[in-house]
C-alpha cells in the first residue's frame, strides 16, 4: 500500500512519461498540443484519461449541469456515432446518465482496459499503448465534428 503522498508521486510520475512520450506528436491541425489536459474548446465537454490501481480509462464526458443541455450534447454525439467509431476503429460504451467521482451527473463515451495499475511501472507501456492511439484518435474526430457542437453553444 502507498501513502497519499507516494500514490500522488507515482500518479504524477506516470502522466509527466506519458506527457513527453506525446509531445513530438502535433494534433491533426499540425499544432503542438498538450494531450493530457486536451481542450475541446467546448464549455463542460472534456476528454478525459484516468489510471488508478485496477483499470485504465478514457472518455467524452459531457458534464453540463443542465441535463437537457447535457442530453442534447449526448443526442449530437449519436448523430456522430458512426465517424467516432469508425475514427476509434473500435465501439465504445455509451452512458447517457452516469456519475462522476464527485456524484455528478454526467453523460460518457468510454473505453476501459481493465487488469492494469497506474501503480506498476510495468503496466505502463501498456498504458500508454491504450492511450496513445485513441486521444489521438479523438483529437481526428474532433477536427470534424467539433463544428456540429458550435450552434449548441
Amino acid at each position: 500500500m502507498y501513502t497519499r503522498g507516494e500514490a500522488s508521486r507515482i500518479r504524477q510520475e506516470f502522466w509527466t512519461a506519458f506527457g513527453r512520450y506525446l509531445t513530438p506528436i502535433l494534433s491533426s491541425e499540425g499544432i503542438q498540443i498538450n494531450w493530457i489536459n486536451y481542450h475541446t474548446h467546448v464549455k463542460d465537454l472534456f476528454f478525459r484519461m484516468h489510471a488508478d490501481n485496477r483499470s485504465a480509462s478514457i472518455a467524452i464526458s459531457i458534464e453540463q449541469a443542465d441535463a437537457s443541455i447535457r442530453e442534447l450534447y449526448f443526442e449530437q454525439f449519436l448523430e456522430l456515432k458512426m465517424l467516432l467509431h469508425g475514427q476509434l476503429g473500435e465501439e465504445w460504451e455509451w452512458l447517457r446518465n452516469t456519475t462522476d467521482e464527485s456524484g455528478r451527473p454526467v453523460s460518457r463515451i468510454a473505453k476501459e482496459l481493465v487488469n492494469v495499475s497506474i501503480f506498476n511501472k510495468s503496466d505502463w507501456p501498456e498504458l500508454i499503448a491504450f492511450f496513445k492511439p485513441r486521444i489521438i484518435a479523438l483529437d481526428v474526430f474532433w477536427e470534424n465534428a467539433r463544428y456540429s457542437f458550435e450552434a449548441l453553444r
